[in-house]
Order: structure tokens, then C-alpha cells, then sequence
């Protein structure tokens, strides 16, 4: 996605912000808890 679609699509869809997704196409997290975010994301 080209960063105006992001910013198109997290500005159209709050909920998107509040419980993020975020994948590097091996690991992925939903939602935010920090240790649980570090632990996945830390070493990326």
C-alpha cells in the first residue's frame, strides 16, 4: 500500500488504530499490550 492509501484507509476506520495489525510476513500481532508487543517486535 502506498502511504496515502494507509493514511486513507487508519483515517476511514478508527478501530484500526485502537487494535492495530501489524505482520512482517512471519509474525503478526493484533491490538496493542506493550510487553506483548516487544517481545513479538523488539528483535525486528
Amino acid at each position: 500500500m502506498t502511504e496515502k492509501e494507509i493514511l486513507n484507509l487508519l483515517a476511514g476506520n478508527g478501530r484500526l488504530i485502537k487494535r492495530p495489525i501489524v505482520t512482517d510476513g512471519s509474525a503478526a500481532s493484533v491490538g496493542f499490550q506493550e510487553a506483548s508487543f516487544l517481545a513479538t517486535w523488539a528483535s525486528a
